[in-house]
């Protein structure tokens, strides 16, 4: 969903930023985010893949015995019974998959429930999201439809025909059976891997590591520490504000994009949230400012605006370093509590952290004022380092304080960063830094 339905990066667009840009103009240090297109949004639900396995084997199921009808050569190694053998064979294959898939549902549950309880609820995206528990689930119920069809195209000896037994499609069937056999060994071995700590936490950071180097840029970008955080409408400047439509978070924004459109328009536009933030439906999400006695926006140059600001009800990674190190404190933080009391998992956490954050103090701020042709166009929120270095060490010693292995981890973790961060970062790690020594 949108403050209107999708997004779109447009990297060629007029007022997007080329190498005839001014080096006052500070467009290399917009975030290198890939856009969230509608084919993405369509394959990300849980349910899509093993549909479409399924409805591709339904309409093999179909159309095969109509091919072995019309073949008349003959194959080696393919189905030799007879009906009664082919219609046995088809139905026991039916029953054993649709029991299996039921049993691998129930795994699939059972996994999820111990992930959440464990470790945090927002690590169930992660398994629902992953190919291999999809495709496992999409072989197993498209083995049981397709048998089920091709079963309907046997025929004995008292049928129309005088028997027909659709020889090339009984075979594929047994291959589907061979095929869901190495799926579920897949599976089997994804599930004993997924539910180890490390396996998440590992994840987990890989994902942020990426999110974090796209998203900020290096020290040396054209434009990365020029200008200031804030900003005035110029005397007589007038505003309009673009209402969310939607309720949920800021997943993704246009920059570039809604740099063109401000430039096109003579426009400022000022985006309110921040990525990852909430918005509630009727809440102000853009606003647009422009010279007095402007005519007023009509609704769709609005919905233009709308569709370059995306709003999804859970928070994805595309934009959003501070999600994937959400995720990871989550974990630490339910390993750090009463019921749990696992100190070690919380220091696998942080040495994760470690490496996100290892990442992050080393690039520059993203600019909150965009500037085009020395004007500035484009007024957002970025997420600052210090607020990832904030949200990644606050809650693990607030909670770790009184643990042996936590505030001296993070004493260490932080001293490394301090050899490494560029000198506006270096106030906050300093902050952590005698947080850390004082509980210690």
């Amino acid at each position: 969903m949108l403050l209107g339905m999708t997004s779109r990066t447009s990297e060629g667009s007029p007022h997007a930023g080329s190498d005839a840009d001014t080096d006052t103009d500070n467009l290399g240090a917009l975030p290198r985010t890939r856009s969230i297109s509608r084919w993405d949004r369509i394959w990300r639900p849980f349910w899509v893949l093993p549909m479409v396995i399924i409805v591709a084997a339904t309409v093999a199921g179909i159309f095969l015995p109509e091919f072995d009808r019309s073949f008349q050569g003959e194959l080696p190694y393919v189905f030799r019974g007879g009906p009664n053998g082919a219609r046995d064979m088809l139905g026991t294959i039916a029953g054993a998959m649709i029991s299996v898939t039921g049993l691998v549902f129930s795994i699939t549950m059972v996994v999820m429930q111990l992930a959440s309880s464990q470790f945090s609820p927002r690590v169930l995206s992660d398994f629902l999201a992953n190919r291999v528990t999809q495709t496992t689930l999409g072989i197993f119920a498209a083995s049981f439809t397709y048998a089920l069809t091709v079963l309907r195209s046997v025929l004995d000896e008292s049928g129309v025909s005088a028997g027909f037994v659709p020889q090339i499609s009984v075979t594929v069937a047994f291959l589907l059976v061979l095929a869901s056999v190495a799926m579920f060994l897949a599976f089997i071995h994804h599930m004993t891997n997924s539910i180890q700590v490390s396996s998440i936490v590992a994840h987990l950071g890989n994902v942020t590591l990426d999110v974090v180097d796209r998203y900020l840029p290096e020290p040396d970008a054209p434009g990365a520490r020029l200008g200031t955080d804030s900003w005035k409408p110029g005397p007589g400047m007038t505003s309009q504000s673009v209402l969310a439509q939607e309720h949920g978070s800021v997943v993704e924004v246009d920059h570039r994009e809604l740099l063109s459109w401000a430039a096109e328009h003579d426009a400022v536009v000022e985006v309110l949230p921040q990525v990852g933030a909430f918005v509630p439906k009727g809440m102000p999400a853009i606003r647009v400012w422009r010279a007095a006695g402007s005519a007023a926006l009509e609704e769709d140059q609005l919905g233009s605006l709308r569709r370059k600001v995306m709003v999804e009800k859970d928070r994805v990674f595309n934009q959003d370093p501070a999600y994937g190190i959400r995720k990871l404190v989550d974990i630490a933080d339910r390993a750090l509590s009463p019921g749990i009391n696992d100190p070690t998992t919380s220091v696998q956490v942080l040495d994760e952290l470690h490496r996100i954050l290892r990442l992050a103090v080393t690039r520059a701020e993203l600019p909150a004022l965009v500037t085009y042709e020395q004007v500035v166009r484009l007024v957002h929120r970025p997420q600052r380092v210090s607020l990832l270095i904030d949200l990644a060490l606050a809650e693990p010693l607030h909670y770790g304080k009184e643990s042996i292995q936590v505030p001296s981890r993070i004493i260490s973790l932080v001293e490394d960063l301090l050899t490494v961060a560029l000198p506006e970062h270096q106030s906050t790690l300093r902050h952590w830094l005698d947080e850390a020594r004082s509980v210690a």
